[in-house]
């Protein structure tokens, strides 16, 4: 892509630089000419053929098409970026750049206060002249027979309540709501309500008395009213026509109904909604095919059903000759997946809002097309910073910038401007967004970020303009499980997956087959002849000076080759290297030194050993992550996780966060694995550190395994907190500062001597639990993956370990051909080996001579 002398001026330079972002896009061809036009002037129309407007709640804003009608690919918008930024540099831009937290809460609708309704509180006098003026308009308005009487938030008490003599007023009452008001006395409430002996439902909902003696206050209102069907909402087990005709739309304030029913009052009901009724049998004297025979729309969502019998609950609903759509919880008490309940229920044409057909073509398991959004939550008191962190996963856009060379190690995000960010979400939208980059003078360094609007189906005025959040990902890349990020998904669904892949890893153990010892070849290695070492790590050129070692600068002559770049098929034929040459890696090492490999190593071998953090692969395990976080939620655990790319060092885009939509929305950088956050970690002098061991690995079969006496502490900068802001601070949470941050080295024993005076330890029984779950990874590996065993590899790793309050150890990684430097630099008392002084020099001469002259200096087997 070579840049016109003079930037972009004609449709052809636009072309020749910006095709394969044009392709990219996917914007058709027919629309590129308009879209350089548009860009050449700057022409951003958008606001003269959309409209943006709340939605009825105000927590989230949609867009409305104004045009009299726009078909399909027949124009193309821009959308400029609100904000564009990195994510370590969020929080400190919102506090920071004037106006920015403000526009950012006003387009993610958090900048009101969700209780900005002035509570009034009435005084004791007003209260009950209110309540009585509203008693009196009702009895007036029902010529004295009241039957149905809402006296909801007029701050009713418990003296007022009793002063208004309800049963005297108003004997006949079917229907009573008490919600919102003061009354906190069950004692009152039962004796004034046992009274009404004709009711059918009562609301006592948000009052302290449910709040504070709700299943004392339920058991005795359910004695003293046996014809009570509705209490707060819920059905009693006592429910039948009533009940049901009041959710079938047959009985409410303008016709409630009477304690005498007519005959089959529910012949007429089509659409019924049970959801969240609590109802635990639904096999019922008035839930029958003769009493509902034209019912073709049922929703079971969030009843239990505990005491009715898959059997029973099928045997019932098949008889409906009408029943057309249902809704019900996946997994539920109708099974498992959708495509079993649909099977079972051949009728139904409908299942969650989907299609049979659909269902039973993309062969999904759990489906849901009424899915609520996940709107953010606040305090009033909560900064507007705060609450955009939170907010902004459910707005963020992803893209990382590359050229030629180099593609960038960590992403861009942004938030659309307020038009793009009012497009919701649809699985069949009639628009589609993308990413653009304008760049006027042909070169990388003038790019300006845009994204692109265009219709892709035919779109009448009036009709909400939607976009596909997940363009392009399907099922085979967890789309269900990912619109968990915007949408409450059916947390049932993951928490059984999540207690399925638990029980699997707690049936694991490390219970090796024997295995059958393989050779590992010896280097012929003489007085008189030094053994030829290729190298293109500096460090090992300058410091390996051993005379049984010798450098060739062609690594075809080596009988040694130690590299820091990954040795393939490829790289070998390049370089000649042949199987009799010693290489510092093993076959299949990515077992262990790809994060989530290692972690599937682990798990595959030992369970869940307690040693690592629970641990998810993103892209395999997203449902069982879920699963976790719900059930942590659920029962008010930690929910920190931190989030690593499979093969990236240093932390980069690396993450910590307890949001759950952040962690789905992450997945967009790249693959990760997210892993149980040690909130609690030892701690020194109030910061957070880690330890760098460095293993020798001879053999993996037979183990032949050393650690280095050689070790090193990497302390983080700041004070440990657990304060949501500090997540984004690197020198809090992070301890790696050779790259970012300052670099504050300590001496190794100096560390150790404190740790144990800080925190009355011995640092010998640490050592112990350490070298003993190093092994047990290499174990791992060796049981699952014995294909990694080479006669002739030998190599050096990092194993970054992570104490916690009880110091017991967590692996952190393991890391192929480690930064050494420190090693290199400092000179170490050897802590465990009796106090000797390891001269940094030195430092590769005893690995060398571990390795390949089987000496055991500096080096403990394990």
């Amino acid at each position: 892509m070579s840049a016109p002398a003079k930037g972009i001026e004609t449709y052809e330079d636009f072309v020749k630089v910006h095709g394969l972002l044009l392709a990219a896009s996917g914007l058709p061809q027919s629309l590129h000419r308009q879209l350089f036009q548009k860009l050449l002037s700057d022409t951003f129309d958008g606001g003269s053929h959309f409209q943006i407007e709340p939605t009825s709640d105000g927590r989230q804003r949609r867009l409305i098409l104004t045009s009299d009608s726009m078909p399909q690919n027949s124009d193309v918008f821009l959308v400029d970026h609100a904000w564009t930024f990195r994510l370590s540099e969020a929080s400190k831009q919102l506090r920071e750049v004037p106006g920015l937290a403000e526009r950012m809460a006003s387009i993610m609708c958090v900048d009101i206060d969700l209780n900005s309704e002035e509570n009034q509180v009435p005084s004791e006098g007003d209260a009950k002249r209110s309540v009585l003026e509203v008693l009196e308009s009702e009895i007036s308005e029902a010529n004295g027979n009241v039957k149905w009487l809402e006296l909801e938030e007029l701050g009713i008490d418990n003296e007022t309540l009793s002063s208004l003599d309800l049963s005297a007023k108003c004997p006949g009452l079917i229907a009573l709501s008490l919600c919102g008001n003061k009354i906190d006395n069950v004692e009152v409430v039962v004796e004034e309500v046992s009274k009404l002996k004709n009711l059918r439902a009562l609301w006592l909902n948000n009052n302290p008395v449910v709040e504070n003696r709700g299943n004392e206050l339920g058991d005795r209102i359910l004695q003293e009213l046996p014809n009570l069907e509705i209490y707060n909402s819920k059905f009693t087990s006592n429910f039948g026509e009533w009940a049901l005709g009041f959710c079938g739309g047959v009985f409410d304030k303008e016709n409630p109904g009477s304690i005498d029913l007519p005959d089959r009052p529910l012949q007429q009901v089509m659409d019924l909604d049970l959801s969240d009724r609590c109802i635990q049998n639904l096999i019922n004297k008035a839930f029958t095919p003769f009493q509902l025979p034209c019912l073709s729309y049922l929703n079971l969502r969030g009843n239990p059903l505990e005491e009715t019998s898959l059997a029973d609950l099928l045997y019932v609903l098949r008889n409906f000759p009408s029943l057309q759509s249902l809704e019900v919880d996946i997994p539920g008490p109708l099974g498992e997946s959708a495509l079993e309940i649909l099977e079972s229920l051949p009728n139904l044409s409908v299942l969650n809002g989907v299609n049979a057909s659909k269902i039973f073509e993309t062969e999904k398991h759990v489906v849901d097309s009424a899915l609520q959004p996940r709107l953010p939550e606040w305090t009033p008191d909560e900064p507007l910073p705060d609450r955009v962190i939170s907010a902004m996963w459910q707005y963020l856009m992803t893209y990382r910038l590359a050229d030629e060379e180099k593609i960038d190690e960590t992403s861009v995000l942004y938030v659309m401007d307020e038009l793009g960010s009012a497009l919701r979400h649809s699985d069949e939208p009639n628009f589609r967004v993308s990413p653009f980059l304008f760049m006027p003078e042909g070169t990388l360094a003038s790019a300006v970020s845009f994204c692109i609007l265009w219709p892709i189906k035919n779109v009448e005025k009036g009709c909400e303009c939607t976009r596909d959040y997940l363009f392009g990902i399907g099922e085979d890349r967890q789309r269900s499980a990912r619109l968990t990020a915007w949408f409450h998904t059916p947390e049932k669904y993951f928490i059984r997956e999540y207690e399925k892949h638990w029980q699997n890893l707690r049936a694991k153990s490390l219970t090796s087959p024997p295995m059958e010892s393989c050779a590992t070849k010896s280097l012929n290695h003489t007085e008189k002849r030094a053994l030829r070492v290729y190298s293109d790590i500096p460090q090992v050129e300058e410091l390996l000076t051993r005379p049984e070692f010798v450098f060739t600068p062609d690594p075809k002559d080596a009988e040694i080759i130690w590299t820091g770049d990954q040795v393939d098929e490829d790289m070998k034929k390049a370089w000649g290297i042949t199987d009799n040459q010693f290489i510092n890696q093993f076959p299949f090492e990515a077992c262990i030194v790809m994060k989530h490999h290692l972690a599937d190593t682990v798990q595959k071998a030992l369970g869940s050993p307690e040693w690592m953090q629970p641990t998810y692969n993103l892209e395999t395990h997203l449902s069982q992550l879920i699963g976790d976080y719900c059930v942590r939620k659920r029962d008010g655990l930690n929910n920190l996780w931190i989030l690593k790319p499979w093969n990236m060092a240093r932390t980069i885009d690396t993450t910590v966060t307890d949001n759950l939509s952040a962690i789905i929305r992450l997945m967009e950088t790249g693959p990760k694995i997210c892993q149980k956050y040690i909130e609690h970690p030892a701690l020194f002098k109030g910061r957070k550190f880690d330890i760098r061991y460095i293993v020798l690995l001879r053999s993996l079969n037979p183990m032949e395994i050393f650690l280095s006496d050689t070790f090193w502490v990497r302390l983080a900068n700041n004070q440990y907190s657990l304060e949501k802001h500090s997540f984004f601070e690197y020198e809090t949470h992070f301890t790696v500062m050779n790259y970012r941050g300052t670099l504050n080295h300590m001496n190794t024993s100096e560390f150790v001597r404190e740790f144990e005076q800080e925190h009355q330890v011995k640092w010998s029984d640490i050592h112990s639990r350490v070298k003993k779950m190093i092994r047990s990874v290499f174990e791992a590996a060796a049981k699952v993956h014995p294909e990694m065993h080479s006669p002739t590899s030998r190599a050096m790793y990092g194993v970054d370990v992570m104490l916690d309050t009880s110091f017991q150890p967590k692996l952190l990684e393991v890391t192929y051909c480690p930064d050494c430097t420190r090693a290199c630099k400092y000179d170490m008392e050897a802590i465990v080996a009796g106090g000797e002084v390891v001269r940094a020099r030195e430092f590769y001469n005893y690995v060398f001579g571990c390795l390949f002259l089987n000496e055991a200096t500096h080096v403990s087997p394990l």
